[in-house]
């Protein structure tokens, strides 16, 4: 049997002195078969606070008594355009229009965003044992709050985008815009893989040693040092079933006023996949929620 506690008002009863019926805020328990899952989406609304609190505690607990505190977030993104840089001056990759540190920085802002985002949330439940042993709410807040703070370090890491654009000169079109399309595409895919993962995590412990692999090799097989367009055209649709791959293209002509090319069937494979992807891990998720305390 589930149980679920709601609150209702009804009038309070008439007292000794006379006084009119007053309004009263009254808890009523529930008990009855399903009644949690029938109402796991309103749940969700209902404990919307937490979500708030829960990220503002990891953000605190990151940036809390650490020795370079914000700029952690910026030295991250800036050595790793650093290095791709260097590659692309090494394969002797040609230079197109625009620098290539603002080209290999308005990638690696988004990738940064999804890979923190994803393993944040695949190991938010084992991080948070504590909670889901002990009371209820809807479990899938946790992977939801650890998605939005990663969009705190994305706030920080566009500040210095912001910077490099000044220091070339490089004022962005109107397309910039659309960059809050890409960025809800990126937080789809980087909340249902990572609702897939915290569940498998919960399931299989060995699976926490598998995600930083699945990072890393995702930061080689996207299109960070290089465009798109220097792919080969008859690869370019296999290529693009990675779903980083339309989501880096859109941030890129995004942010870059237009200046490189943008695919429409990239773009299209990446929400559909990030669609399946969040699907997919929410289904996963909720099948396995009844057991997480159990096996936490």
């Amino acid at each position: 049997m589930k149980s679920r506690i709601e609150y209702f008002n009804r009038p309070a009863p008439i007292g000794e002195s006379g006084d009119k019926y007053t309004r009263e805020h009254v808890m009523k328990l529930i008990i009855a078969p399903g009644i949690t899952a029938k109402h796991y989406w309103r749940d969700i609304w209902h404990y919307r606070e937490l979500i708030y609190f829960l990220a503002w505690r990891d953000i605190a607990v990151r940036y809390k008594q650490t020795a370079v505190g914000v700029l952690w977030a910026l030295i991250r993104p800036a050595l790793t355009m650093l290095i791709f840089v260097a590659f692309r001056r090494l394969v002797a990759l040609p230079a197109g229009d625009v620098p290539d540190a603002i080209l290999v920085f308005a990638a690696v802002l988004p990738w940064q965003f999804f890979s923190g985002a994803f393993v944040e949330a695949a190991s938010s439940l084992l991080g948070n044992a504590n909670l889901v042993s002990k009371i209820y709410f809807p479990r899938l807040i946790i992977p939801l709050a650890s998605v939005f703070t990663s969009v705190v370090d994305f706030a920080i890491t566009l500040g210095l985008l912001a910077v490099l654009l000044l220091w070339y000169w490089f004022l962005p079109g109107w397309q910039i815009f659309l960059m809050p399309v890409f960025l809800l595409i990126a937080f789809g895919l980087a909340l249902g893989t990572g609702l897939f993962l915290a569940a498998l995590n919960v399931e299989y412990r060995d699976f926490r040693y598998i995600v930083p692999f699945i990072v890393q090799l995702g930061l080689f097989v996207s299109p960070i040092a290089f465009s798109t367009s220097d792919v080969p055209a008859e690869w370019r649709t296999i290529y693009a079933l990675n779903p980083m791959v339309g989501i880096i293209d859109g941030f890129r002509w995004s942010l870059l006023g237009g200046r490189v090319v943008l695919m429409p069937e990239t773009i299209l494979i990446s929400v559909v996949e990030t669609a399946l992807v969040l699907m997919l891990g929410v289904w996963y998720f909720r099948r396995m929620e009844h057991s997480f305390a159990d096996k936490i």
